[in-house]
């Protein structure tokens, strides 16, 4: 039972919410007082609201994001019907901004706006006590982060068992990302490192093997990044995987050399690449040198054995399907193992919004606000571009083709695989509940009609990668890289450059 009720809705079970276990751990004596709830989308907003009914709540609190906005307002909406006593509390980034217009804001009760560790144990004491604070909406500032209980005690037994558990040592990005939250405050603010390594010390030694980073510069800082990769180094161990996004154009050789300790299937690294083309970054408030981000890139997957999960984001201003095209195909050519293609999206408050007029920048109103068509990319081809991303997860990022992948692609990687998933289509009029086998069959029937890749050496390859095994082991859970990553373990990276020194490559 729990008279107040911290409710996460994330995207799958694997997922944990490390927001809502903040605000537990410094709820103060009302902790006890407290429970978390976590859901995921499969769950209808019926069955939510029952369960959380039955603990006969007085604050159930709402943690909104992109995902699974669509979802807490038919939530939101039940609670106050069937139980207008219940106090409904909402924060996260998604009811941070533009409140005016949004209906679900106007359900709630109250809105913390900000990081709310504060903000919401004192709400709650004044709740509890009979007093209703005057103004709805609450604006939180930033928290002294040495003054913060840290929640990694809360993980339970089944987290650290079945779930990613998500850690945190650094808050803020120093970069003014025209389509991120964190341009609107470019600073960057560390926890205690003391203290923070022994709570991560306190989970290991519990069982965690899985730790994803969830800061935005992990490598901002090199001597704390050191600091805590020698941390984990000195606890090598089966299982051991973690995740770090970083700054491409920041990997100074002692850092580098700290990371090729490391085994193959240990580090991930996420790197926000986004585009390769040095006038859209400076656009978009992030300036690079791209020559420093892919030598860095070659670097990586020359001299260590990490994992590289690159992002590229499809229709940012001014960037068209030549430009895109371009960056797919450099990095294709370097060996990446993941290139995650993302549409844009409108995050409410971010710097996007000022660029609308000048690049006719229009968006979806429904979650999660993907860009429709700008003046550089019509709505026809951003719907093609968005299959593409689709398809290009199930067949390139997948692992599961890493032998054939290049055949596909030859020459003219973005241009290859743009007809083809363009025939895929086509055949099936879907890109979701598509079964290995089938999509086995279509991308041999589509190499064929579209790419002139009939029988021989390429067909030879498709079957063998069609007749590997899933993954192997450990899959979503706790432990160890996820099924994709272990995939990718096979050999090097998923690229022309990697494979051809395997031999792998298609000729010429």
């Amino acid at each position: 039972m729990g008279e107040i009720l911290l409710v996460a809705l994330n995207a799958r079970y694997r997922h944990t919410s490390l927001g809502l276990r903040y605000l537990q751990a410094n709820l103060g004596e009302l902790a006890a007082r407290s429970r978390l709830i976590e859901f995921d989308l499969e769950r209808t907003p019926e069955e939510m609201a029952e369960l959380l009914l039955a603990d006969s709540p007085r604050i159930v609190a709402i943690s909104v994001q992109i995902w699974n906005v669509a979802l807490v307002q038919p939530l939101v909406a039940l609670l106050k019907l069937l139980a207008p006593g219940v106090v409904v509390v909402l924060g996260g980034p998604e009811v941070s901004h533009e409140l005016e217009d949004q209906p679900l804001a106007r359900l709630a009760d109250f809105i913390v706006v900000g990081e709310g560790e504060r903000a919401f144990a004192r709400l709650c004491g004044s709740l509890l006590t009979g007093v209703w604070p005057p103004e709805r909406i609450l604006p939180a500032a930033p928290p002294e982060l040495a003054g913060l209980l840290l929640p990694y005690d809360l993980y339970d037994a089944r987290d650290l068992r079945e779930r990613v558990i998500y850690v945190e040592s650094s808050r803020g990005c120093p970069f003014g990302c025209a389509f991120c939250l964190s341009a609107l405050e470019r600073r960057v603010r560390l926890f205690p490192l003391e203290p923070f390594l022994a709570a991560m010390a306190r989970l290991f030694e519990r069982g965690a093997r899985r730790f994803k980073f969830v800061d935005r510069t992990f490598n901002l800082g090199l001597d704390r990044a050191l600091t805590i990769l020698d941390f984990f180094l000195e606890r090598l161990s089966p299982g051991l995987f973690l995740h770090f996004e970083m700054v491409a154009d920041r990997l100074p050789e002692a850092l580098l050399e700290r990371l090729a300790r490391f085994p193959e299937g240990v580090v991930q690294l996420e790197l926000g690449i986004q585009s390769l083309d040095p006038e859209v970054l400076a656009r978009i408030g992030r300036p690079r040198d791209t020559g420093l981000t892919l030598e860095n890139l070659r670097r990586l997957l020359s001299g260590t054995r990490v994992h590289l999960h690159t992002d590229l984001i499809i229709g940012l201003p001014g960037e068209g399907l030549e430009g895109i095209a371009a960056g797919f195909d450099r990095l294709w050519g370097i060996g990446v193992q993941e290139i995650q293609v993302g549409i844009l999206k409108r995050l409410k408050g971010t710097p996007l919004t000022a660029m609308t007029e000048e690049f006719a920048l229009l968006f979806d109103p429904s979650p999660p606000f993907a860009l429709l068509r700008h003046d550089r990319l019509d709505f026809a081809t951003l719907r093609r571009l968005k299959r593409f991303a689709r398809f290009w997860s199930l067949v390139g990022n997948s692992g599961r083709f890493r032998r054939s992948l290049p055949w596909l692609l030859g020459d003219s990687p973005f241009r290859r695989f743009l007809a083809l998933s363009d025939w895929i289509h086509a055949r099936v009029g879907r890109t979701h509940a598509i079964a290995l086998p089938r999509l086995v069959a279509l991308i041999r029937e589509g190499a064929g009609e579209v790419l002139g890749l009939e029988g021989g050496e390429f067909a030879r390859l498709l079957a063998h990668d069609a007749a590997m095994p899933g993954g192997g082991g450990g899959g979503e859970g706790g432990e160890g890289p996820p099924s994709r990553q272990r995939r990718h373990r096979r050999g090097p990276g998923m690229g022309g450059a990697r494979l051809a020194e395997e031999g792998l490559a298609k000729p010429g």
